[in-house]
């Protein structure tokens, strides 16, 4: 799962920016802050080093831009592909051969061992009906909606997720997700931004994963941005 930086500015989003932007002039429709979260989160064709870490344990891959995200792994060798369509999300696999979509009964599964699901990375909840504002609030110092969704009948480990969303650029700050007793189960939460290539984007978010009885904390996983492929 991926996610712009708030001071992040790029061409090929310009379009929904303007847009978005101009919504803001009022309370916007909670449905044209979701279009403008979809937008493709890291902009132009480029290749990032990052990682996941949780607790000592870290698992290098590569971030790969080229109008899809394609998270690439080795040892084992895997591909994950995200495509934000205008109606929907599709996370597809390679481990070889030919990418096919990663089928529901996949969706709560843990990626590399990690806290983050493929249901996660997925971003599927950007598409879910009838989102409504509940409200503005401020996460490190940045002003932002708060938009509740539900899921319906999507086949999702989530009953609810709860959106932060940048009010002057789009960005997702902080996704809550709860399960379908209204219990947090997953927490996303961008930590800190840098500059590369005189672009802002995102240098560490965090992930909790917590207990929906006790909610406590069980792990924490860090996905951390390290820098260009040279």
């Amino acid at each position: 799962m991926i996610f712009r930086s708030p001071r992040f500015r790029k061409p090929l989003a310009l379009l929904g920016v303007v847009l978005f932007a101009a919504a803001c002039r009022a309370e916007p429709a909670a449905e044209a802050i979701l279009a403008a979260a979809r937008v493709n989160p890291l902009g132009a064709n480029l290749a990032l080093n990052a990682q996941l870490r949780m607790d000592s344990a870290t698992t290098p891959f590569r971030i790969v831009v080229d109008g899809a995200v394609r998270y690439q792994f080795d040892k084992p060798e895997q591909e994950l592909i995200l495509e934000l369509k205008d109606d929907a999300s599709v996370l597809s696999e390679r481990t070889g051969g030919k990418a096919s979509p990663v089928r529901p009964a996949r969706f709560d599964n843990s990626v590399r061992g990690t806290g983050i699901t493929y249901e996660d990375l997925a971003l599927r909840f950007l598409y879910w009906k009838n989102p409504k504002i509940l409200g503005e609030e401020t996460l490190r110092s940045r002003k932002a909606w708060k938009i509740e969704i539900q899921s319906g009948r999507d086949s999702s480990q989530y009953g609810v997720a709860r959106l932060w969303v940048d009010q002057e650029s789009g960005a997702l700050l902080r996704i809550d997700g709860y399960n379908r007793d209204g219990r947090l189960l997953r927490r996303f939460e961008v930590v800190s931004a840098q500059k590369l290539d005189d672009q802002w984007m995102l240098k560490q978010m965090r992930v909790e994963m917590l207990n929906p009885d006790t909610k406590k904390v069980i792990n924490r996983t860090y996905l951390e941005v390290l820098g260009k492929v040279e």
